[in-house]
Parts: structure tokens; sequence; C-alpha cells
């Protein structure tokens, strides 16, 4: 397997998400080293988030299994249950159609670095639950809650 040359691999700052849901994860920056290494059954991304940050709104999958592993620093794990801080070292699994809705967020004054795996499939549809925003299946971009786009 060739070693995939990190400092090569462009950053990605902020989201796609439609306004007003962008600026929430507007300073996450992402390399995609699932990309960089031509992965098509999973994605790998090493995410940074400054203080301040967000990685998402909070949401979950219909059909993507996603884990999170905190390399350096401390996020705070939002999800149904409340708030839990993770460490560097810890872990996260978010199993699909699951309707618990997760979110990192960085409250601290140093960045926090985390590795970000996740299936990639064709019928994946994201639900975000506190706030007016979907991801159906396929690539059509983010709708309301009632299907209407943005």
């Amino acid at each position: 397997m060739p070693k995939i040359d990190i400092a090569s691999v462009p950053e990605r700052t902020g989201s796609n998400y439609p306004a007003p849901f962008a600026e929430q994860a507007g300073k996450r920056i992402k390399l995609a080293l699932g990309n960089a290494g031509k992965l098509q059954d999973f994605g790998v991304n090493l995410t940074t988030l400054p203080p301040g940050a967000s990685s998402s709104q909070r949401h979950w999958h219909s059909h993507e299994d996603e884990f999170v592993y905190v390399l350096s620093g401390d996020m705070v794990l939002v999800t149904n249950a409340g708030e839990q801080t993770l460490h560097a070292h810890d872990c996260a699994a978010f199993p699909k159609n699951v309707a618990d809705g997760h979110q990192l967020l960085n409250r601290g004054k140093v960045n926090a670095v985390y590795l970000e795996i996740g299936s990639r499939h064709v019928e994946d549809a994201c639900t975000y639950p506190d706030v007016d925003l979907h991801a159906p299946a396929g690539d059509a971009g983010y709708t309301h809650k009632d299907g209407s786009p943005y």
C-alpha cells in the first residue's frame, strides 16, 4: 500500500451546509485521507477542530456507521444522553440507523484532532434532529425536513 503524503492532501475548511447552518462547522478542517488513498468502501478524515469549533450539526445516518478516535486535545460529545468529554485516545462509535444524533464541540483552548471513519453507502440519508435540515440519499443536496430544497 502506497504511503499517503499527508502534506499533499488538500484541506477542506468549513462545511457544505446551507445557511444558516454552515457557520457552526465553519472552522472545522478536514483532510480526506480515504480519498487520497482512493478508498471506495469507507472514508477516513483527519479532522481538526480549533477552539470554539464544532464537527457538524448534531446528526445521525440511516445507512452509514461512523467511528471517531481522538488523537489530541479534548472535545465534548453531544448525544441524546447529554454531554460527555472525549480526551486523547478516547473513541466513540455511532451505528447506522440509530436515531441518536451526535456532534463534537471543542470548548477548550487548543486544537482537537481526531480520525473520523465512516462507511460510504449510496442509500444513506442524514437526519439533523435539532434543526430544519435533512440530507436525503444520493447527492441531492440538503432539504428542509418537509422535503423542500434549500
